[in-house]
């Protein structure tokens, strides 16, 4: 059984890029390559050029107001990336879903991968699913994988130094 990496993993690496935008496309590629992608490419100035246009356009689905809006921005990224959903066995490790036109480059590897892992993510756990820190001096973006469906950090260290913070709030005269 081949696990579908569209649904949570791609949206992981949706944040980690839009938090810590690669400085290079070597980098990029790396990353990619440790977020779990098959390397049938080489990462190029190109792609990393239309990784960061598409991260900026991808942060208004993160910054949404509404479910509404959230669901119109990712469409209208959907109508850019995705193609009909195919079975592939690119890498000899097991058939899987794409969603995206083979033998593209890593731009559009990315635009397709984290576009439809958005998409399933906020439809099977909820369309508040993804989100900006809490923590009034963090804007990281984070997507919320937890069980109850309430994160409000983008993790423990933003958490425990607001609760902190209010703590000695309280705590003062």
């Amino acid at each position: 059984m081949h696990i579908n990496p569209y649904g949570e993993y791609a949206v992981k690496l949706g944040i980690d890029l839009l938090n810590s935008p690669p400085a290079s496309a070597a980098e990029l590629g790396h990353r990619c390559v440790d977020a779990g992608l098959v390397p049938d490419w080489t990462a190029t100035e190109a792609d990393l050029v239309d990784t960061m246009a598409f991260l900026r356009d991808w942060a208004g689905v993160v910054d949404a107001d509404t479910d509404h809006e959230r669901a119109e921005a990712l469409n209208a990224l959907l109508a850019q990336a995705s193609a009909y959903p195919r079975l592939t066995d690119h890498a000899g490790d097991g058939w899987h879903m794409h969603y995206r036109d083979p033998n593209i480059e890593l731009g559009g590897v990315i635009r397709a991968l984290v576009s439809v892992g958005t998409a399933l993510h906020l439809t099977g756990r909820g369309m508040s699913r993804l989100g900006r820190c809490a923590a009034t001096d963090c804007d990281l973006a984070f997507a919320d994988t937890s069980r109850t469906g309430r994160q409000r950090y983008c993790g423990t260290v933003c958490s425990n130094r607001d609760a902190v913070r209010r703590h000695r709030a309280r705590a003062m005269p």
